[in-house]
């Protein structure tokens, strides 16, 4: 062969060569895309609100606070409470506080361990035996609470004591503060579900599940003990709902519904490290419960 044929011939090579690998690596683009994509899983979408849901928000927030200034019933807020002088036990509003209290203790029980069972349900907390267990002990706990314990000492607070789990303290400026049902419910509500709780951690999951998805929906770090005292919160609130829902009056449902969280329209929206600002408090409630917000704007 001579050289100008074989220049020719080796040509005519490079050439289908360099065709065949121009049509070949489109084809190796896509397969690798393919063995990409087939080897990841599509994530799940952060949950959050739309600007239309976070202004709802803040619309319901306003509803509860100025509620509160209009209505003979309405609670007293937290800050102010705290300025407010030690009150006797036998003063007339601490003597109707207490007697409100002990008369709704029984509906609050009975309330918050609804409240407890659906929540357990929607955060998938009693999917598995071991949990179910749990919150079966944990309800128990609730059901042995059998008095509220008037405290001068214990002011503008209640609490409650492990060691002895059968009673809510109730100081006497707090019960004073909250002169309606649905406040008073909602605050023995929240402090069944530390009994609940007990010294051995039984609702921690629950918290976590809470703690993390109010965290998604605000913004705000709820961990830990915020994690707690906001699901005991939400079970305040839930269980006030449920209240107002068997136990239909003349009164606005929004009017009624603000009672639940008028404690924390504050002046001095301070936070600690195991609370929430008070107003952040009403701000991730409302976040993570829709039927409260729309009943708080839309009276449903």
């Amino acid at each position: 062969m001579t050289n100008g044929k074989w220049l020719q011939s080796w040509s005519r090579r490079l050439f289908v060569l360099l065709v065949a690998l121009a049509l070949l690596v489109p084809a190796f683009g896509v397969l690798a895309q393919r063995r990409k994509q087939s080897g990841s899983h599509p994530s799940r979408p952060r949950e959050t609100l739309t600007v239309e849901e976070r202004e709802l928000v803040e619309e319901a927030i306003d509803v509860v606070c100025s509620e509160r200034a209009r209505d003979d019933k309405g609670s007293a807020p937290i800050d102010d409470m705290q300025k407010r002088p030690s009150l006797p036990l036998r003063a007339p509003e601490v003597i109707a506080g207490a007697e409100r209290a002990q008369r709704l203790l029984g509906p609050a029980k009975s309330l918050v361990i609804v409240a407890l069972r659906r929540l357990s349900d929607e955060y998938k907390i009693s999917s598995d035996r071991y949990h179910a267990a749990r919150i079966s002990r944990a309800i128990a706990r609730v059901q042995a609470v059998n008095r509220v314990r008037p405290d001068v000492e214990a002011r503008d607070n209640a609490s409650v004591y492990l060691k002895s789990p059968h009673a809510i303290t109730f100081g006497t400026i707090f019960l004073a503060g909250l002169p309606s049902d649905e406040g008073m419910l909602s605050v023995l509500a929240h402090e069944l579900v530390h009994i609940a709780d007990g010294d051995t951690d039984t609702l921690r999951r629950l918290f976590q599940a809470v703690g993390n998805r109010a965290s998604r929906l605000t913004g705000l770090r709820i961990r830990d003990q915020r994690a707690e005292e906001l699901t005991c919160d939400l079970v305040g609130e839930v269980a006030a709902q449920s209240l107002i829902s068997s136990t239909p009056n003349y009164e606005p449902v929004p009017r009624r519904l603000a009672r639940s969280l008028e404690h924390n329209c504050v002046d001095e929206d301070e936070a600690d490290e195991d609370h929430l600002s008070p107003r952040n408090t009403i701000r991730a409630l409302l976040a993570l419960d829709p039927a409260l917000r729309r009943g708080l704007v839309y009276g449903k």
